[in-house]
C-alpha cells in the first residue's frame, strides 16, 4: 500500500492535532482509521501530476459522523450530503470533516455551498408574473372549453343511462393532473439542481418517469372506476354488470391514453424551458393542465359512448380493452425500476395519488348530486373552471416550495421560521421568493376568473353578461379556495420534507385532490343559495342567475 503526497499535510496537521488534545485522540484514532485508510490502486497518477492537472477521483465521499455519534451521512468537506448516496469527489476536496478544524482555514472553504451546481434562474416580481400569466391563461381557456364540452356531453345517451360517469369525471380529471404535474415537478426539480445535464441521466429519468406515470395512470384508472360504481352503488342502492365493465373500460383506457400523450408534451416543455432559460417551475405544472383538462375530459364522453354502443351488441369489445391494458402492467414496472428515483417511488408513491383520487371521487359524488336537480344544472360549466384554476395556481407554489427545498436544505432540514408551529401569515408576508409568488398567484385569481366568466358566456352564445352578484360571489368563492389551497401547501410542504418525503411526489396529490373537493363544495353552496337569492331578485328586476 502506498499514499499520494496529497496525503501528507494533512497527516501531518492530525497529529499535532492529536499531540495538543491528547484527552481526544482515542476517539479520534477511530475517525483517523475510517477516514485515511484508503487503499490505493497501482495505477493511481504520479506524486509530480499533482496538484496541477490530476483528475483522478474517489467515490467513498461518505462516512457517518463518529463525533458525535450519529449515522448521518456527511460529505468528505463536513456538510451533510443532500442525498443518502456517495458523491464523487476529487483529490481538490478535503478528507477531513469540518468538525475537526473548527477555528481553520480548512473548516471555511469545506462549509461553503458547491457553486458549480445550477440552481433556479433568478427572477423579479415582473419576470415571474410574465412567465406565469401565458401558462396560467392557456390552462384557464382549457378548463374553460372542458367546461363548456362537459355542459354539452350531459345530455348524451350515455351520461343519462349510466349517472356514474358524473362521478368519474373529477375522479379521473384529477387523477390525470395529479400524474401531470408531479411529473413536472419532478423533472422541474431535477433540471433546477443540475441531474439532467448528461443525455444518459436525462434519458434515464425520462423513460423511468414516463414508465411509472403509465403504471399509476392504468392502475388508478381501474380503482377510480371501482370508487365510482361503490359511490353509485351507495347513492343509487344497485349497480348493473354491464355499467361495471364500461365504467372499467372508459376509465383505464381514458387514463392510459392521455397519461402518454400529455406525458409526452410535458418533457417536451420542460426541456424547451431550460433552453430558453425560463424557469420549469413557472411553466411545466400549469402547461401540464392547459388542454389536458379538455382533451381528458373529450376522450372520457367518446370512449364512454362507443363503448356504451358496444356494450349490448359486441361486450367482448369491452373486456379486450381492459385485458390488454392490464397485462402492460409488468412491462411498466420492468421499466420503471430500473432507475432508482422511480425504483423508490413504485413501492412509496401509491399513497398520495390514490387518496387524493378517493377524494376528487367525493366531489364528483357532490356534482352529481347537485346536476341532479334542474335548476342548479348550469354549474356545470364552471366546475371544471373552479377546480382547475386552484390546482394550477396551487401547483405552481408545490413545486417553487419543493425546488428551494431540495436545492438549499437537506431533507430532514427546515428553513428556521418554519422549525415551530405553523403561522398562516408566514406563507404571504415575507421577503422570500416564495412569499412573492403566493401573493401573485392569490392576485391572479380575480383577473383570471373575471376573463374565464366571460369566455364561458360568450362560448355559450349568451347575449347578456352574467348578472354581478353571481360574479361576486365565484370571485369570491375562488378566492376562498386558492389561499386555502396556498396555505395548506406551505404547511404541507414543510411537514413532509421534515419527514424525509419527496413534495413533488406526495403534495401535489393531495392540494388539487383538496382543490377539487373545494371547488365543488363552495360551488354547489354558493350558487344554491344565489338561485333563492336571485329568484327573489328575478322576480322584481328580471335578472337570471345564469
Amino acid at each position: 500500500m502506498r499514499y499520494t503526497n496529497n496525503f501528507a499535510l494533512p497527516c501531518l496537521i492530525f497529529s499535532v492535532y492529536c499531540l495538543v488534545n491528547p484527552q481526544n485522540h482515542g476517539l479520534q484514532k477511530q475517525t483517523f482509521s475510517n477516514m485515511f485508510v484508503l487503499e490505493v490502486e497501482d495505477n493511481i497518477a504520479a506524486p509530480s501530476q499533482f496538484p496541477g492537472n490530476t483528475e483522478q477521483q474517489h467515490t467513498p465521499a461518505t462516512s457517518h459522523s463518529h463525533l458525535n455519534g450519529s449515522s448521518t451521512p456527511v460529505r468528505s468537506n463536513g456538510n451533510l450530503s443532500s442525498i443518502n448516496k456517495p458523491r464523487v469527489y476529487t483529490e481538490r476536496d478535503y478528507l477531513l470533516p469540518s468538525m475537526l478544524y473548527r477555528s481553520s482555514s480548512l473548516s471555511r472553504s469545506s462549509t461553503e455551498k458547491d457553486t458549480n451546481v445550477p440552481g433556479p434562474p433568478s427572477e423579479t416580481i415582473c419576470s415571474m408574473v410574465l412567465q406565469i400569466l401565458l401558462p396560467f391563461l392557456l390552462a384557464g381557456l382549457g378548463t374553460v372549453s372542458a367546461g363548456i364540452l362537459l355542459d354539452f356531453v350531459q345530455n348524451w345517451e350515455v351520461f343519462l343511462e349510466v349517472s356514474e360517469i358524473f362521478i368519474l369525471v373529477p375522479a379521473v380529471l384529477g387523477m390525470k393532473g395529479n400524474l401531470e404535474m408531479t411529473l413536472a415537478s419532478r423533472l422541474s426539480t431535477a433540471v433546477n439542481t443540475g441531474k439532467m445535464e448528461t443525455t444518459r441521466e436525462k434519458w434515464t429519468l425520462i423513460v423511468g418517469n414516463l414508465s411509472l406515470k403509465q403504471l399509476q395512470a392504468t392502475v388508478l384508472g381501474l380503482l377510480a372506476s371501482l370508487v365510482a360504481m361503490l359511490l353509485g352503488w351507495m347513492a343509487e342502492g344497485t349497480m348493473p354488470l354491464n355499467h361495471i365493465i364500461l365504467l372499467c373500460s372508459t376509465s383505464l383506457f381514458t387514463a392510459f391514453i392521455t397519461s402518454l400523450l400529455q406525458g409526452i408534451l410535458m418533457v417536451g416543455v420542460i426541456m424547451g424551458s431550460k433552453r430558453l432559460g425560463i424557469n420549469p417551475d413557472n411553466v411545466a405544472t400549469p402547461m401540464a393542465a392547459s388542454f389536458g383538462d379538455l382533451i381528458t375530459l373529450a376522450l372520457l364522453a367518446c370512449s364512454s359512448q362507443w363503448f356504451y354502443c358496444f356494450m349490448d351488441t359486441y361486450p367482448y369489445v369491452l373486456y379486450l380493452v381492459d385485458l390488454v391494458l392490464l397485462c402492460l402492467i409488468p412491462l411498466w414496472i420492468n421499466i420503471a425500476s430500473k432507475h432508482p428515483a422511480t425504483h423508490i417511488l413504485l413501492r412509496t408513491g401509491w399513497e398520495p395519488v390514490i387518496t387524493a383520487m378517493v377524494i376528487s371521487s367525493v366531489g364528483g359524488l357532490i356534482l352529481e348530486k347537485t346536476v341532479s336537480y334542474p335548476n342548479l344544472a348550469g354549474i356545470l360549466p364552471y366546475a371544471p373552471v373552479m377546480n382547475g384554476i386552484g390546482g394550477n395556481l396551487v401547483s405552481i407554489q408545490s413545486s417553487r416550495i419543493s425546488t428551494n427545498l431540495h436545492f438549499t436544505f437537506s431533507p430532514g432540514e427546515v428553513p428556521v421560521d418554519r422549525a415551530g408551529c405553523f403561522n398562516p401569515c408566514r406563507t404571504f408576508f415575507g421577503s422570500g421568493a416564495n412569499h412573492r409568488s403566493a401573493k401573485v398567484l392569490l392576485f391572479l385569481v380575480i383577473p383570471g376568473q373575471l376573463i374565464f366568466i366571460l369566455a364561458i358566456h360568450l362560448m355559450k352564445g349568451a347575449h347578456t353578461l352574467p348578472s354581478a352578484l353571481f360574479t361576486f360571489l365565484f370571485i369570491f368563492a375562488s378566492l376562498i379556495q386558492v389561499s386555502s389551497l396556498l396555505l395548506i401547501a406551505d404547511c404541507l410542504i414543510h411537514l413532509l420534507w421534515r419527514k424525509q418525503k419527496d413534495p413533488d411526489s406526495y403534495a401535489i396529490p393531495y392540494l388539487t385532490a383538496l382543490g377539487d373537493l373545494f371547488g365543488t363544495s363552495l360551488l354547489a353552496l354558493f350558487i344554491s343559495r344565489l338561485f333563492v337569492c336571485e329568484t327573489f331578485l328575478y322576480l322584481i328586476f328580471d335578472m337570471g342567475v345564469f
